[in-house]
């Protein structure tokens, strides 16, 4: 495996082992106002897309973003069962805005 691909499979690791934790338990947390909290989902999303594309796996990269986009739509449904988190339209949301900036700025690199 990759340094690339090893990156991009341990931040998707990260990213759900902080998306179940308590969030009681991560610091600063319940400080964040609605905001920051949504811009740090398309931050974290634009990140993953970015991260993934470099990886250079044999899929198509819209099926790639649509996959990242996934696997946050997938925390957002365990946040309907989790007692200490939420799920939340805007979550999804400002992931998808993530992925799809992702896409535009490889796109655009590309042509370059």
């Amino acid at each position: 495996m990759n340094f690339t691909r090893l990156v991009f499979f341990s931040s998707l690791t990260a990213v759900f082992i902080l998306s179940i934790v308590n969030a009681n338990e991560i610091a600063n947390i319940n400080a964040l106002g609605f905001l920051t909290d949504k811009v740090i989902h398309l931050i974290v999303y634009l990140y993953l897309a970015l991260i993934g594309l470099m990886c250079a796996f044999k899929i198509r990269k819209i099926v790639l973003i649509f996959y990242v986009f996934m696997f946050g739509f997938f925390i957002e449904i365990i946040h309907i069962f989790h007692p200490n988190r939420f799920f939340e339209y805007f979550d999804l949301l400002a992931n998808l805005i993530g992925v799809t900036i992702a896409l535009q700025i490889y796109r655009l690199k590309k042509k370059k």
